[in-house]
């Protein structure tokens, strides 16, 4: 698979690298990271040929933002395509009362949930202000799914806030030409499927939702996004760790220790890719760009070594014996796609 190869974001006009770079980790997701080594990070996937960056306000508290402008903006040309979020917009924090549950550095602020109208164009021109850079080419309405908010009572309130209010200010945008292409990123595949159906969008980022252990948008979200023009960007494809790892003792899965029931099935897994001579990972990362929907793999990174690992593991030859014998041990659908 060829990391530098582009494809078309869904209806847009948009054709991004098939591997990107994904911007959670660079906000200090569960470590500080030196400055001059997240910038390096960055510098090293765009010298190396990656063409697409995500990032989000969340990340870090408006952290991962400045870095990627730090570094995309002194670049002598746009010719990346850069990926932000909405549905949260920043305020000042006291340095005592920060939240670092999640990310352990970051700025001193906190992110206010908030899909409405107004609450998403305040979000942009924040963004905007971060990055320092002019143009932003894909926004996305960030977290509406249950794992974010709770319980679905909480879920279905903010889903009705974001199509009332979020949908509609990325729709003017777009249509505008302040933005390329517009979308959700969330980590369930209802909502998914909800936003593809009610609303007018051009892609889905899903996180460690379409994996080569997770298969839940194989029979209705896929065929769906095809019918629509609906790019996917896949974002968590080592679902959290284990399918980098592999399953060794200690690895994650949704961000906690792995269950029993998923460490079996990894080791299958694992053994399967064991006969055929290729990493867990290198499936990994390969599988979801099988089906014709997906226009790119945006795994993180926290260091050059590992933007260049990601790549080695998109170039790696990929026998097609070994889908087919993870389709017979009923490790992937039959009707699943896969490369070719």
């Amino acid at each position: 698979m060829d990391p530098f190869a582009k494809r078309r974001l869904g209806r847009s006009k948009l054709d991004v690298s098939v591997l990107g770079l994904g911007g959670a980790p660079l906000g200090d997701f569960f470590a500080r990271i030196d400055e001059g080594v997240a910038d390096a990070t960055i510098a090293t996937a765009y010298a190396r040929g990656v063409r697409l960056f995500d990032t989000a306000p969340l990340y870090g508290h408006g952290q991962s933002e400045h870095r990627f402008g730090r570094v995309l903006r002194a670049l002598p040309t746009h010719d990346f395509v850069l990926s932000t979020k909405v549905g949260r917009y920043l305020v000042p924090e006291q340095p005592d009362k920060v939240d670092h549950s999640w990310f352990k550095g970051g700025l001193n602020f906190r992110p206010v949930v908030d899909y409405s109208y107004d609450g998403t164009l305040r979000a942009v021109e924040q963004s905007f202000a971060r990055l320092g850079i002019e143009k932003i080419d894909v926004l996305l309405i960030h977290d509406v799914d249950i794992w974010s908010h709770g319980s679905r009572e909480a879920y279905e309130q903010r889903f009705r806030e974001a199509i009332a209010g979020a949908h509609k200010a990325l729709v003017e945008l777009r249509g505008q030409g302040v933005v390329g292409a517009i979308g959700i990123g969330v980590n369930e595949v209802e909502p998914s499927i909800r936003f593809a159906t009610e609303g007018d969008i051009d892609c889905i980022m899903l996180a460690g939702r379409y994996t080569l252990l997770e298969h839940l948008a194989v029979p209705e979200l896929l065929p769906l996004a095809v019918r629509k023009g609906i790019g996917l960007l896949i974002a968590g494809p080592y679902n959290s760790g284990i399918l980098a790892t592999g399953a060794i003792s200690g690895a994650k899965y949704n961000y906690i220790d792995a269950p029993p029931e998923i460490m079996a099935r990894v080791a299958r897994v694992e053994a399967v890719c064991e006969r055929h001579g290729v990493p867990i990972a290198a499936a990994a990362l390969q599988f979801p760009l099988g089906h014709p929907s997906v226009a790119a793999m945006v795994p993180g990174a926290v260091a050059p070594a590992e933007v260049e690992r990601n790549l080695a593991l998109m170039a790696t030859s990929i026998p097609a014996d070994l889908w087919a014998e993870l389709k017979r041990e009923k490790l992937l659908p039959e009707e699943a796609q896969v490369p070719v």
